[in-house]
């Protein structure tokens, strides 16, 4: 596991100003260095459901295998493709138990929710990612996009039919082309990065980005960093003093030290993984 001191979170979630039921779903821990958003879709409750079932089983299967590999020994290597692996399985189990639960009630057909999920580990980080819920990074004076999304506008914007700012106005601009619960096995995104010191990790619901140029958001990280739940609450209100028309969620992580993981933790999660 991670110790608390490596690592800073904040979170923050709002209906916004145009829906009366917020369907969005996060978790974030720092002694297990997990961070999982995910924003559900579909009528009545049911998007709420969904994102729900997403967050609550990855955290509670994720967080049980963090915690249950940790012991008090020196650093070792890391082994992604083990990581990987497994955030495969688990994400396939939560996709297919929202896809019954989709199919064997009826108040609940339809629904799907996005993933955004971070786990970080010895001072790397493997990040899964369905629809287009997003991960940015904030480097330096470098703020990037690491995840791409899976969405109507996105492949329009890929092959050039549209310009970045016709999409920002475009209609059927939150339609996703990928989404856990629809089928019953999903296409997931798997990535790993390296971690340093300083990052700013931030996770977040398209009711921001939608609502908030990348600009902006990179501003206020920079500018607020020092206090990440400030930050945090500030980003979901400028969603919503532009408009608010969507669900806004936001997870924040700060690396403020090392996090090599132990060598007897690092072999006990292999094993546990095998």
């Amino acid at each position: 596991m991670i110790q608390d001191h490596a690592l800073a979170v904040a979170l923050s979630t709002d209906p916004g100003l145009i829906r009366t039921q917020n369907e969005d779903a996060v978790f974030v821990d720092a002694r297990l260095g997990l961070a999982i958003l995910a924003d559900g879709m579909g009528g009545y409750n049911a998007g709420e459901v969904a994102s729900g079932l997403a967050t609550n089983r990855l955290a509670a299967d994720l967080g049980h295998l963090i915690a249950s590999s940790s012991l008090q020994d020196h650093a070792a290597g890391h082994d992604a493709a083990t990581i990987e692996r497994h955030i495969l399985n688990e994400v396939g189990a939560a996709n297919f138990a929202i896809f019954h639960a989709a199919q064997s009630t009826p108040r609940y057909a339809g629904m799907g929710t996005t993933l955004v999920l971070a786990w970080l580990y010895d001072n790397r980080m493997s990040v899964a990612h369905v629809g287009d819920s997003r991960l940015y990074r904030l480097r330096g004076d470098d703020f990037d996009l690491l995840t791409h999304d899976h969405s109507l506008i996105q492949e329009q914007l890929d092959s050039g039919q549209i310009s970045p700012e016709a999409a920002r106005h475009a209609e059927g601009r939150n339609l996703v082309t990928r989404a856990l619960g629809v089928a019953p096995t999903v296409e997931v995104d798997i990535q790993e990065f390296d971690v340093q010191l300083g990052d700013v990790i931030l996770l977040c619901s398209d009711g921001l980005n939608d609502m908030v140029d990348d600009e902006e958001i990179a501003l206020t990280l920079r500018t607020l960093s020092g206090n990440l739940q400030l930050a945090a609450d500030h980003l979901v209100h400028m969603a919503n003093d532009n408009g608010g028309r969507d669900n806004v969620s936001v997870i924040l992580i700060k690396v403020l030290a090392d996090f090599a993981a132990p060598r007897g933790w690092w072999r006990r999660l292999q094993q546990l993984l095998k």
